[in-house]
């Protein structure tokens, strides 16, 4: 088992940990993307230009049509992101825009030639590019960069910001496997891109030792001593592009990844481009994120007095931006205050409408104390009309009982209001007598509770008009032909509506 982490060990360990996120968040980091519609050669430039700012940079990056510059400058802050580059192309050109976050400048620059890395490696003899020389950034050499001029400082400013910076005192040179140069010409103005991968070789030995250091061991069947190989070397080939001189061997101040690359020794520097290739030319430098003043512009120039009328127009430009902006406040603020008002008129409107329907069911419900003669006038003349049109007579005046109608009421005799009574209510009524209710009301003090008759008070009306029913019966029975009374028993099934109730009488 191994053993557990002590405090100090744990401590270190967070220590280090908090100290590289700091180191991290310190270096620069970019977005290399396009705007608008590019061609298959353009996208796989802006691969290529990915590929040389790596590992500090977005591998990938995915961008959609509907994206704007804002949604970049949005998501560049909690990412830590220091610059852009954006690629543009038109008719006619293809622009390139470098940009510093969050506040600018932008530097502005037309792509006049480029070449792409398929393109520079199949040009090559031999290349040498492997993937352990992208994981540390590379090493930036400007030249020519010191000339007069505010842009060309600006210019050499913006390019060294752009990479991290490099302590000479701590730098470890095995980090250090690619470098990019930047070379300004100041009389056609215009600045050559390349990127190369570094290689370091000792020097001082034949190309015979060479080969028995990088253990490529040559044809030694026609020496007749080891001396040969070491003092003449065979006539080996040399396979390397250029030949080292004053102006690439250096003393290593380190030891160096290869053979024989040791501290204080002689070593030559080789270069081997790996692309890509491009010939920029700057057209003007913009404050802001491209919507400031033109600080520089190489195509047009401009008097003292021009200058003041396009500061002057641009401030009245904002004044009017910044008036409108306040008029768009107040106006929502105002909308908001109308929706809120309009919102209490309609909740109060709901809850007004809310008590009416309460009312109202209240006024349907079936009032339990209400009296003989409000309600059993219309069932009667409804039972009246119905034994009317059953049997063809009059009824008798004591068979329905008799109440009188209310005068001055224009309510039409249709179907019956269905009545809503929930327990609540029931509960109410029960619990607040309607006598109460009516005194509450204004009525009469000698208010009398209905109290419904029994059965038994309804018997005898019932036992007569059944009695008159069959007899009825029985004659419309003698007179029809198809019956026969002597041969058959005639039941016939006469329905009686009451005052509370169908009944069903079968007669024989």
């Amino acid at each position: 088992m191994g053993k557990s982490k002590t405090k100090n060990q744990k401590k270190s360990r967070a220590t280090a940990n908090h100290v590289a996120e700091e180191t991290f968040g310190a270096i620069p980091h970019s977005f290399v993307f396009h705007r608008g519609q590019i061609g298959k050669n353009v996208g796989q430039l802006i691969l290529d230009v990915r590929r040389v700012m790596e590992p500090y940079t977005a591998e990938s990056l995915k961008v959609r049509k509907k994206n704007v510059l804002k949604d970049f400058v949005a998501i560049a802050g909690p990412l830590g992101v220091t610059h852009f580059m954006i690629f543009r192309k038109t008719a006619g050109f293809i622009n390139m825009r470098l940009a510093r976050l969050p506040k600018g400048p932008m530097l502005h620059f037309r792509v006049l030639k480029y070449s792409l890395v398929k393109d520079v490696v199949s040009s090559l003899k031999k290349h040498r590019m492997h993937e352990e020389q992208f994981t540390h950034h590379p090493l930036l050499i400007l030249n020519n960069f010191g000339s007069d001029g505010m842009h060309v400082k600006l210019m050499a400013t913006m390019f060294q910001n752009m990479f991290p910076s490099i302590n000479v005192h701590k730098v470890s040179l095995n980090n250090i496997k690619r470098c990019v140069l930047l070379n300004y010409n100041p009389e056609t103005q215009e600045i050559e891109f390349r990127h190369y991968s570094l290689k370091v070789v000792p020097v001082g030995m034949s190309r015979g030792v060479k080969k028995l250091m990088q253990e490529k061991f040559p044809n030694m069947s026609k020496f007749e001593d080891i001396s040969e190989l070491m003092m003449k070397g065979a006539n080996l080939s040399e396979s390397e592009a250029e030949q080292d001189g004053e102006h690439n061997i250096t003393e290593l101040p380190q030891v160096y990844s290869g053979r024989g690359n040791m501290a204080s020794q002689q070593s030559a520097v080789r270069l081997t481009e790996i692309g890509p290739r491009m010939t920029l030319q700057l057209i003007k430098i913009q404050e802001g994120m491209g919507e400031g003043d033109v600080l520089y512009h190489t195509m047009i120039s401009k008097t003292e007095e021009e200058i003041q009328e396009i500061l002057i127009r641009k401030e009245a430009q904002l004044k009017e931006k910044e008036g409108r902006r306040k008029k768009q406040e107040q106006d929502v603020a105002q909308k908001k205050e109308k929706r809120e008002e309009n919102k209490k008129k309609s909740l109060e409107g709901i809850k007004r409408k809310h008590a009416e329907a309460e009312a109202e069911e209240d006024s349907e419900v079936e009032d339990p104390g209400m009296q003989d003669g409000q309600t059993a006038a219309v069932e009667s003349d409804d039972e009246v009309e119905y034994y009317r049109q059953a049997v063809g007579q009059e009824p008798d005046e004591d068979m329905f009982p008799t109440t009188k109608k209310r005068h001055g009421s224009e309510r039409t005799h249709g179907p019956a209001k269905k009545r809503k009574f929930t327990i609540a209510k029931f509960r109410r009524n029960r619990e607040y007598p309607p006598e109460e209710r009516a005194r509450e009301r204004g009525s009469s003090s000698d208010f009398e509770v209905y109290k419904s008759p029994p059965l038994s008070h309804f018997q005898p009306k019932i036992e007569m008009m059944v009695e008159e029913l069959g007899t009825l019966a029985l004659q419309i029975a003698y007179h029809t032909e198809n019956v026969l009374l002597g041969y058959k028993t005639l039941h016939s099934t006469v329905h009686c509506k009451s005052a509370f109730r169908y009944w069903t009488v079968q007669t024989v």
